[in-house]
C-alpha cells in the first residue's frame, strides 16, 4: 500500500529492469484487468498497476465530487512512492483520461502515453443529461443503469469476460462508481494532451469514433484501431495489446 492524499492506494508492483510501464484502470476497474500485461511485461522490465481510490483495494474516497486531476494525483503518489522519476503510462477508459491529465501535469515524467479506448469527452453531455446521470448514480440502482449503459460496449466480449466486468463493477462501491464517472463530465482532455509533447498512441475500438474521442479533438494523435472485441481491450484480445504496446515501447528512446 501507499499512502495517497485520500488516503490508502493498492500497488501491484513487480518485475526489474527496463523503462518501467505504469498501469491505471478504468471506472470500477483495479488492477486485475492488467493480469496479462503485468505478467507480460515482468519478463523484462517493471511494471507496476495501482487501484486508484475508490476501486479494488485502495480506500474509498472522502467525497463524490472529485476531478480526473484528482485520480492523477493518486498516480503522483505512487510513482513519488516507488522511486520512480522517468516511466510509460498506460491507461483504459477513465484510466486513459487520468494518465492524459498527469502527462499534461508532469510532462517531464511521461516517457511515452499508450491510451487504450480512452473515454471520450464527457462534457460534451448535455447539463441537463449529464444532471440526470448523477441523481441516478446516488440512488440504490446505480450499479443497473452502469450496467445497461456498458453492456452494448461488452456485446462482442466473451460470457466469462462480461461477467468479470460487471461483477468488478458491481464490486466498486457506489462512492467510488460516482466518483469517477462524475469526474469525466469536467474533464478536458485537449489541454491535457496539448500539454504533453511526447511519444503518444491511442488504440480504440468501435466504440471509441465518436465526436468526443480523443482522436477526434487533437489531430495529431496517432491512432490504431482493433477489430472485433468490446471496450475492455485488454480482456478481450490480451495477445493484441501485448503486441502493441510492444511496438509502442520499442520507439520510445
Amino acid at each position: 500500500m501507499v499512502t495517497g492524499v485520500a488516503g490508502a492506494l493498492y500497488v501491484d508492483d513487480g518485475g526489474k529492469g527496463g523503462l518501467p510501464v505504469v498501469f491505471v484502470h478504468s471506472s470500477c476497474g483495479s488492477t486485475t484487468q492488467w493480469e496479462a500485461q503485468l505478467a507480460h511485461l515482468r519478463r523484462q522490465r517493471r511494471a507496476v498497476a495501482l487501484d486508484l481510490r475508490g476501486h479494488g483495494r485502495s480506500a474509498p474516497p472522502p467525497k463524490e465530487d472529485i476531478s480526473i486531476e484528482d485520480f492523477a494525483s493518486d498516480v503522483h503518489a505512487v510513482v513519488d512512492a516507488l522511486g520512480l522519476q522517468r516511466f510509460v503510462l498506460v491507461g483504459h477508459s477513465m484510466g486513459g483520461a487520468v494518465c492524459a491529465a498527469y502527462a499534461g501535469l508532469h510532462p517531464e515524467r511521461v516517457a511515452g502515453l499508450f491510451l487504450l479506448d480512452p473515454a471520450s469527452d464527457g462534457r460534451g453531455i448535455p447539463a441537463e443529461q449529464a444532471a440526470g446521470l448523477m441523481q441516478l448514480l446516488a440512488t440504490d440502482a446505480w450499479s443497473q443503469v452502469i450496467a445497461e449503459f456498458w453492456t452494448p460496449m461488452l456485446a462482442p466480449s466473451r460470457p466469462e469476460v462480461r461477467e468479470r466486468v460487471l461483477s468488478q463493477m458491481r464490486a466498486t462501491s457506489r462512492t467510488g462508481a460516482r466518483a469517477g464517472l462524475g469526474a469525466l463530465l469536467t474533464f478536458d482532455p485537449v489541454a491535457a494532451l496539448t500539454r504533453y509533447p511526447g511519444p503518444r498512441l491511442s488504440v480504440i475500438t468501435a466504440f471509441n469514433e465518436q465526436p468526443g474521442s480523443y482522436q477526434r479533438l487533437v489531430a495529431d494523435l496517432p491512432f490504431k484501431k482493433v477489430e472485433g472485441t468490446g471496450h475492455w481491450v485488454q480482456l478481450d484480445a490480451p495477445d493484441t495489446v501485448d503486441a502493441l504496446l510492444d511496438g509502442f515501447l520499442a520507439s520510445i528512446r
